[in-house]
């Protein structure tokens, strides 16, 4: 089985040595790809250099800072290709724990595709103020209006998927190029008859450097939410790909 853990990283020097080293320690049949957008700080050539030590770590370089969505999209697509049974996805600040992506895996394997939630019992955050957290209660609220989801958390990156669930979502074609790529996911997970389940987690504050969301990404993700909303995405007309064996 080959599980492979998508991070897009920018200006996350202070973090990739240890987050990477956090995801392989789980066994050898993880792996970690680093999407890098040209990072200032270095960030780059830190993950190439994990890469030449450790044949399980691989480097995406961008030209630039692209966004979060393309980042997803480029990911997803490099992780498929490379024969992926499992794809997960996470940040690389060490705000979602390594040590939940197991049970997320687990939850993968029944139900197609798993979310790291804040929002169900044993679930929750860690030092965010009273403006974050409302701003992401009113985001789950609208995104579980809009595309008819039951999910407590919505907008949660931690996620996994089967690969067979993500070869239909067809994660090339992604659209959204910011955070709101996070909706546009879920909306094609659940097009394709498939509602992730829900693993609690808790969500911590970053340990080092400096946040990327913004008002611009909130408009963005508002903006994304009336397109899906209005979409007929039906997904690719190719038949699904079956789970291969070595994944079961």
């Amino acid at each position: 089985m080959k599980i492979v853990v998508v991070m897009p990283m920018y200006n996350e020097r202070p973090n990739v040595e240890a987050i990477v080293s956090a995801v392989l320690g789980h066994g050898p049949e993880w792996n970690v790809l680093v999407v890098d957008d040209n990072s200032p700080d270095g960030t780059g050539e830190a993950a190439d250099k994990l890469a030449a030590a450790d044949g399980h770590v691989t480097v995406l370089h961008r030209p630039g800072k692209l966004g979060l969505g393309t980042a997803y999209r480029d990911g997803l697509s490099r992780a498929l290709a490379a024969d992926a049974d499992y794809v997960c996805t996470m940040d690389s600040d060490f705000s979602h724990d390594p040590a939940m992506l197991p049970h997320l895996l687990a939850l993968a394997r029944r139900h197609g595709a798993a979310h790291g939630s804040r929002y169900v019992a044993g679930g929750g955050t860690r030092d965010w103020g009273l403006l974050r957290k409302a701003n992401s209660a009113m985001a789950n609220r609208l995104t579980r209006l809009a595309l008819g989801a039951r999910l407590r958390d919505c907008t949660s990156g931690f996620r996994c998927y089967r690969r067979d669930v993500l070869v239909r979502m067809d994660p090339a074609t992604l659209r959204a190029r910011g955070y709101a790529v996070l909706e546009e996911m879920l909306f094609r997970c659940l097009r394709v008859s498939v509602e992730p389940a829900e693993h609690p987690i808790v969500f911590a504050d970053r340990k080092a450097g400096e946040s990327k969301i913004n008002l611009g990404e909130s408009v963005k993700g508002l903006l994304t939410l009336l397109r899906l909303r209005l979409s007929r995405w039906r997904g690719p007309k190719a038949a699904p790909v079956q789970e291969s064996a070595r994944a079961k």
